[in-house]
């Protein structure tokens, strides 16, 4: 795979753990819903890992046996946890409003795949006042949850972009794979969840360690390559 930024006119962001610092509050939120709901408390580690899914795959995942009256409180403390509870902090990681300033310069076209849910986008796009850098967004409500390339796909159709016109940025397994299996280059940022080791399974274009560099990759794509 090669990098050639004239031919990208669409780029497409993760939102945790890609654009927002907001692994350590998941985890903590996860842990504190699952001692309230009673179930087992899931590790640190565990909790990353599903990261990106939507909440429904993430329960599933964490918590196999859980009953649906388990699933619903889960649910409610999570949504409380995270939203009102839960004081750690989740700024934007630096150099995200640079990077999507420095894109629409260059006439890319924004958009979001993110496993949060509709209200919780709509809610930090209120927050942070970025919504008008992005063209679309898909969220778990929208669509089947990472990594089936389903988001990916509708917003290629929304935006009658061919895969190869576009290029997703993600930190975790589940971006890197939703983004092959819908065709579409990618490339893996290190300071979200996974690092070097997972993220080059899915022959991304290039790994980057943050924000700025990925913005310098823009600049001088031949910077980060070869992965």
């Amino acid at each position: 795979m090669s990098f050639e930024i004239e031919r990208i006119e669409l780029v497409i962001f993760d939102w945790d753990g890609t654009v927002m610092d907001s692994v350590g509050r998941i985890v903590s939120a996860m842990q504190s819903a699952a001692q309230l709901t009673e179930l087992p408390v899931p590790s640190d580690h565990s909790v990353k890992q599903i990261i990106g899914l939507s909440l429904d795959l993430a329960f599933s995942t964490l918590f196999p046996a859980m009953t649906a009256a388990q699933h619903q409180r889960l649910f409610e403390h999570y949504r409380e946890q995270y939203v009102e509870r839960d004081p750690t902090p989740t700024p934007m990681f630096t150099g995200a409003e640079a990077l999507f300033l420095q894109l629409r310069q260059q006439q890319k076209r924004l958009a979001v795949a993110t496993g949060k849910a509709r209200k919780g986008l709509d809610r930090i796009f209120a927050e942070t006042g970025l919504a008008h850098y992005f063209d679309t967004t898909r969220c778990a409500d929208d669509a089947k949850s990472k990594p089936d390339p389903d988001m990916l796909l509708q917003i290629l159709a929304e935006t009658r972009l061919q895969p190869e016109q576009a290029l997703m940025v993600g930190d975790t397994s589940h971006d890197m794979l939703m983004a092959q299996q819908a065709g579409i280059p990618r490339i893996g940022v290190t300071h979200g969840v996974h690092g070097v080791d997972v993220l080059s399974q899915f022959q991304p274009l290039a790994i980057v360690d943050d924000l700025p560099q990925l913005q310098r990759l823009f600049t001088q794509p031949a910077e980060a390559l070869p992965v």
